[in-house]
């Protein structure tokens, strides 16, 4: 029942390099910075807790076990930075930055003094044998180191209960992103697994006061716990922005998708396509792709017939379609016939230049409207038609029904 702590520390690394850009450009804000503290202390953590590195760090100094106070001292300062995303999460609010200053250095003074403290205890204390991954049960009972184990297991369980709650009677707030309350929840499984380390490491020490061997629980559990605790934390802080980025991303390949269709139909008009490059991005591309079809629609705004629109939204409220369904349907219809009037025109067009004619411009040639079209529509809810020429068998049907003259229908399905 092992956890590598390469794991945790790879995905906090992760965590703090995607929150770094936002931390630096916003340096002061202290909430930015309290989260940037707590990732760089997990990073520490773990980085030096990792039993290879224990045993560098002693053989390094020269001095046994030296590597305990100074992983533990990362650890508690780790929970101090827990307690300060709290506190300034909790009263960041403007008028509570009094209170938000006395919190802060109360959990400053506090979490020094027990770092304080450690140092001095490991000072006294006598533990000559190296210990690389039991050194809180093997030293159980030795005097000082007795007391340093107890002080930085204390400072961690205090820290654990504080944020655990708060961080999950916020999960329940009203109007929180859906996103960030997936995050919040994963932060809450973490801070709340960072009991069982507490646990397992407090009852492995008890039952060697005891006589009693448990120290399985200090050597498999507590790390293993510790790693999940630390990745899940990471991944808590991961998924609000990831989430948000990947769901922007597919939301914007979505609208660009959905724009095909109209597309298509834009450039049997034009004759070209929406400009394409390899390296943009799909937000430029989507504006390329929106920019072409509303020129496209301009362009074509002479043949509009805004009596047959009227019809056909007429014909698709018969037929049982609600009235945005409707209205996007009647758009399509009026488009496609258009389209054909254009494509009609410019056939005609050619026919007379092969036939060394005098040509007349496309543009002089009789247009079939009989209502002054009203382009607004159609150029704000591209979507909309678009995703209504995926539907050609309702096209046609509604087609089919404004082609009916007007009298001939009932009043009812007028």
């Amino acid at each position: 029942m092992y956890v590598s702590f390469w794991l945790p520390t790879a995905v906090l690394t992760a965590a703090l390099a995607i929150k770094l850009p936002s931390i630096l450009k916003l340096w002061r804000d202290p909430l930015l910075r309290a989260v940037g503290g707590l990732l760089l202390f997990a990073c520490a953590v773990f980085v030096f807790a990792a039993p290879s590195t224990i045993a560098w760090t002693n053989r390094v100094t020269g001095v046994p076990n030296i590597a305990a106070p100074w992983v533990y001292s990362l650890l508690t300062a780790l929970c101090a930075s827990w307690l300060l995303l709290v506190v300034h999460w909790r009263n960041g609010r403007t008028e509570r930055h009094a209170q938000t200053r006395r919190a802060t250095r109360w959990v400053i003074a506090v979490y020094a003094a027990v770092v304080a403290a450690l140092w001095i205890l490991f000072a006294l204390a006598d533990v000559p044998v190296e210990q690389i991954r039991d050194l809180d049960t093997y030293y159980a009972s030795t005097p000082f180191m007795r007391e340093l184990i107890l002080l930085y297991l204390t400072a961690h369980t205090v820290a654990s209960l504080v944020t655990s709650r708060l961080v999950w009677n916020w999960i329940r707030t009203d109007g929180l992103d859906a996103w960030l309350r997936w995050g919040l929840r994963f932060l809450g499984i973490g801070f709340a697994t960072n009991l069982l380390f507490s646990a397992a490491k407090l009852t492995a020490v008890a039952a060697r006061w005891t006589g009693h061997d448990l120290d399985w629980l200090n050597t498999n559990v507590a790390p293993s716990a510790a790693c999940i605790a630390a990745t899940f934390v990471a991944v808590g802080f991961i998924v609000p922005h990831a989430g948000q980025y990947l769901q922007e991303r597919w939301l914007v390949r979505r609208r660009h998708r959905g724009l095909a269709p109209l597309a298509r139909l834009m450039r049997t008009v034009a004759g070209s396509r929406e400009p394409l490059g390899l390296r943009a991005t799909p937000e430029m591309r989507l504006i390329r792709r929106e920019t072409f079809i509303r020129d496209t629609l301009l362009q074509l705004a002479r043949r509009l017939d805004e009596s047959l629109r009227t019809r056909s939204y007429d014909a698709a409220l018969a037929l049982g379609f609600p009235p945005g369904r409707a209205q996007a349907l009647a758009a399509a219809v009026t488009i496609l016939d258009a389209v054909e009037a254009e494509r009609s025109a410019e056939s005609a067009v050619t026919g007379r230049r092969s036939a060394a004619e005098p040509s007349w411009p496309v543009a002089q040639s009789p247009a079939p409207l009989q209502g002054v079209a009203d382009t607004t529509y159609l150029l704000q809810e591209i979507q909309a038609v678009s995703q209504a020429l995926r539907k050609p068998e309702e096209i046609k049907a509604v087609r089919a029904r404004a082609a009916v003259p007007a009298e001939s229908m009932s009043a009812h399905e007028r």
